[in-house]
């Protein structure tokens, strides 16, 4: 359906201020693709909001004119979740970065969409208090992008992710109502439509104000690294400390290559270059358990095989063990012109043949692929490098991407852990969901946006998106209160 984007225009520029709308093609360009670069496309029009009204005010005039509109925060996305793939206004929240209200007393805190994830920390850590969720890219990721995506990060192994620390959401629905998911509490008797919302990727709002759960600082933290010869005695580490009964704070797993970008990006050996992979491990609570519980680890991990062993203990070297794991992806961007970044989930059991399946398939298509992840809940992010100056390169990465998600499936997992299935994925929905969960989360999502402008084409399979392959979606407009 053509739109007139001048006349859309003239009614955003009477209830926004001049700065907050993109016109210029030159300046959209900055907004043509999220984290995720195999596919770009210009938005027409981009609108910069500053409050929760202006919002509202924007949604509406889509709604009057029946134009689709995208929801995008800091664009660090995987999965081109805020990529605009059909014509659609793109409603930027970078700009709604404050915080709004700091409740201490029942450790929780307010913020806008736009607040940077390690802000949040940064605004309580004097007074004791941290935010749990920390993806890889918390110095850039927002917290509304956090929202969409249900956010993980190395700590979600024993704090969980995003969903387990929002307590409550200002909702603006794509008619541009104003609504609120959740009171605030850790828990209550009304029907969870906060938890539907977050990890919906924009098919149903866009949140405008965020209450989140604040944690005490632990007592004391130990990180230990670990490196081993093979692949096989890192996942058989995570095995046997898990089976324990240990609940570390974090396992995360780096192979080979990774160590090796990781150190060339420092400029010094942070970890041993010879090893197949290293093991981060951090312990975290009452100093006496978490001495216990470290002694206990690296004996497990001993008797896995490590090579060596080194313990952190002061927030100092504890905080240079993890730089690496933090930096990773941006160390393999230093050694390859491009990378595409997958998310696939399995059974922890599972890590060491989906490993050595997905070396397998990296040799079969010719592209090296490099390992790094949340080895703790079996959350997998192959990072497939390439070089667009390869023939053909982008078809060739996409079926590596797809054949390394078929693995997982196979092994018991799912296609995403936290990087949601936004465009990317949207075609391989059908291989874990028959047609009727597909057709119930489709009327699910009706019920907030009965004229699917949300985040139009996004997460569901459509014949248009995904040709014969997809699955029938019925998207029948529902009547349910959800004010």
């Amino acid at each position: 359906m053509a739109h007139d984007w001048s006349v859309l225009e003239r009614d955003l520029r009477r209830c926004l201020p001049p700065r907050a709308i993109v016109a210029k093609r030159q300046e959209l360009l900055s907004y043509d693709c999220d984290g995720l670069t195999l596919e770009r496309h210009c938005p027409p029009l981009a609108v910069l909001p500053e409050t929760t009204e202006q919002v509202a005010a924007v949604l509406q005039c889509c709604h009057q004119h029946g134009v689709p509109f995208v929801a995008r925060g800091s664009g660090t996305g995987l999965s081109g979740g805020a990529l605009v793939d059909q014509q659609a206004l793109l409603v930027v929240t970078s700009r709604m970065r404050r915080v709004l209200d700091l409740d201490l007393a029942n450790q929780r805190v307010t913020v806008q969409p736009g607040v940077i994830n390690s802000w949040v920390t940064r605004a309580v850590a004097g007074e004791g208090f941290y935010y749990a969720p920390d993806p890889s890219s918390q110095v850039v990721c927002s917290i509304g992008g956090n929202v969409a995506e249900n956010s993980g990060g190395v700590h979600c192994l024993k704090y969980g992710v995003t969903s387990n620390h929002v307590l409550g959401l200002e909702v603006v629905l794509p008619d541009g109502t104003i609504t609120q998911l959740g009171n605030g509490l850790a828990e209550s008797s009304e029907l969870d439509l906060r938890g539907a919302f977050i990890g919906s990727e924009g098919t149903l709002g866009i949140a405008t104000a965020i209450t989140l759960r604040l944690l005490r600082a632990p007592e004391c933290v130990n990180v230990l690294l670990a490196d081993f010869a093979t692949m096989e005695a890192a996942g058989e580490a995570v095995r046997s400390v898990t089976a324990s009964g240990l609940l570390p704070a974090g396992m995360e797993i780096m192979d080979n290559v990774t160590i090796n970008a990781v150190n060339d990006f420092f400029g010094y050996d942070e970890y041993p270059r010879d090893a197949a992979a290293v093991l981060l491990i951090e312990i975290d609570g009452q100093e006496a358990e978490v001495q216990a519980s470290s002694e206990r680890a690296e004996a497990l991990c001993r008797a896995a095989g490590t090579r060596g062993l080194r313990r952190a203990q002061d927030p100092t070297e504890c905080a240079v063990l993890w730089k690496g794991r933090k930096s990773a992806f941006s160390a393999v961007g230093k050694i390859t012109p491009t990378y595409y970044v997958q998310d696939g989930v399995v059974p922890r059991s599972s890590l060491p043949s989906v490993l050595a399946a997905i070396e397998r398939l990296s040799q079969e298509h010719g592209l090296p692929v490099a390992n790094v992840f949340h080895a703790g809940d079996g959350n997998l992010h192959p990072l497939i490098l390439y070089s667009l100056d390869q023939p053909n390169v982008e078809r060739s990465v996409k079926e590596l991407g797809a054949a390394i998600l078929r693995v997982c499936l196979d092994a018991g997992g799912s296609i995403s852990g936290e990087h949601g299935v936004g465009a990317d994925k949207r075609c391989y929905l059908d291989w874990m969901f028959t047609p009727d969960d597909l057709e119930t989360m489709g009327l699910l999502r009706s019920a907030f946006d009965p004229d699917n402008r949300a985040n139009p084409g996004k997460v569901l399979p459509t014949p248009r998106t995904c040709g014969e392959s997809a699955k029938r979606m019925v998207t029948l407009p529902v009547s349910v209160d959800v004010y």
